[in-house]
């Protein structure tokens, strides 16, 4: 932190400090400096919400040192948006989140939840913000015009408060997204500087339309008349709400055939217009939304990928590890309980391991430092044996009854795991 304190203050004097040279810092040390820098404006605003509050003699009370997000389960993509508009000042504040009618008191379960349950209602394919792609697994922002962007100001304002709250979220976005939410990392001060657009490549497109990217890569290498046997031209056509659209790669485009000379420069406009121009007005919503939250120098130590890991987390899980630092409470790792659960754990296909990790924590990937970093602990429940496990994801902690066959954990266990949304309390 001080290296990182020295670099904010000198800025690009000759004096020497790491942060200068980024290669060489780990994602594990970014993080670090991330969560230092974004817990230091939390206290700066808070503090500063507390003097204006004495400052015009009024009582001050906790809430107001908190970003409090009331949502009802039934509204939460319309609840979530009024209550981040409303409190726009706020968004540097601790994060905590009441659902209406529910007595759950958040301790960081119930944020966890809350941006799993937003994330999965956004990117549902219905709700038309972004396109799935099943080839490459990813999602893409959508390129149908509308009257207003403020939903997806509100997802990049998610992503922002995932980081700026070190909570990792699944989400599905192509590296490219990454590298154009870098562009540019701080953002300017002069409004008419456009924003997330950067440059692209066909590599790009592949990682989110490999058919399409594979169809022109074969016009590119094409060894026959390109202008005789595809009769194309400098135009690009997309269907919106029913009606096929054209829009023009260039001034008068539709009159500019696509020949053997100018393929290339079809190909690179034709993957900008997808990648940054078709998209412009969703994506820069989504930059602001962002950078909203999370504006800092911090930013400019982080590459794109750096960025997804710290989003995102890893999908890769390695449960073997979990096991050897979880740490026990009323049970010792030898005892047969715990070796019936490792038994059972280690022996669950992925989707299962996955709803043990999102029954546990709150999120099914894996922070940046690795399943070390998870603090996992499993407890004692001295309760009956009928009872199911019980999980406190504020804490990462599963409290397990002292099952004594490994049939009958393995059931409660994939029954507890398997029903795990919401406190059911009216």
């Amino acid at each position: 932190m001080e290296e990182y304190h020295t670099w904010q203050s000198f800025g690009n004097s000759h004096r020497f400090s790491f942060c200068q040279y980024p290669f060489v810092i780990s994602i594990a040390a970014k993080k670090i400096i991330i969560q230092r820098d974004s817990e230091q404006q939390m206290i700066s605003i808070a503090r500063q919400s507390l003097v204006d509050k004495v400052s015009r003699r009024q009582r001050p009370d906790m809430n107001m040192l908190f970003l409090n997000m009331k949502v009802r389960r039934t509204h939460l993509v319309s609840d979530s948006l009024d209550e981040l508009t409303r409190k726009r000042a706020d968004l540097k504040k601790k994060l905590k989140v009441t659902f209406v009618g529910e007595a759950g008191l958040d301790m960081g379960g119930l944020t966890k939840e809350w941006f799993l349950l937003l994330i999965r209602q956004i990117f549902h394919p219905d709700y038309g913000m972004f396109t799935y792609h099943k080839d490459s697994h990813c999602h893409w922002f959508s390129s149908f015009k509308c009257d207003n962007y403020s939903e997806f100001r509100l997802v990049g304002i998610l992503m922002g408060l995932a980081v700026y709250n070190s909570i990792t979220l699944d989400i599905r976005f192509p590296p490219c997204c990454y590298k154009k939410l870098l562009s540019p990392p701080i953002v300017p001060s002069d409004q008419n500087i456009p924003v997330g657009i950067c440059s692209v490549t066909i590599d790009d497109l592949y990682q989110i339309m490999p058919e399409l990217a594979h169809g022109l890569s074969e016009l590119l290498s094409y060894e026959g008349n390109v202008e005789e046997d595809f009769y194309s031209t400098f135009q690009v056509f997309q269907e919106e709400f029913g009606i096929i659209k054209s829009y023009n790669l260039k001034p008068s485009g539709d009159k500019i055939t696509v020949t053997n000379q100018n393929r290339k420069e079809y190909v690179q406009l034709y993957t900008d217009f997808l990648l940054n121009k078709s998209i412009y007005k969703q994506f820069a919503a989504f930059y602001y939304g962002f950078h909203s939250v999370c504006a800092s120098n911090a930013l400019m130590l982080l590459r794109p990928e750096e960025v997804e890991i710290l989003v995102c987390g890893s999908p890769e899980l390695d449960m073997h590890a979990l096991q050897r630092s979880t740490q026990y409470d009323g049970y010792a790792k030898t005892d047969l309980t715990i070796r019936y659960f490792w038994d059972v754990v280690l022996g669950f296909p992925l989707d299962l391991q996955k709803k043990l990790l999102h029954f546990t924590t709150g999120s099914d990937r894996v922070p940046v430092g690795g399943m070390a970093d998870l603090n996992f602990k499993i407890s004692k429940n001295e309760t009956s044996t009928n009872w199911l496990p019980v999980a406190h994801t504020c804490f990462n902690q599963l409290c397990l009854p002292p099952y004594k066959s490994k049939k009958d954990l393995k059931q409660k266990l994939i029954i507890g795991i398997s029903n795990a949304e919401g406190f059911g309390l009216e």
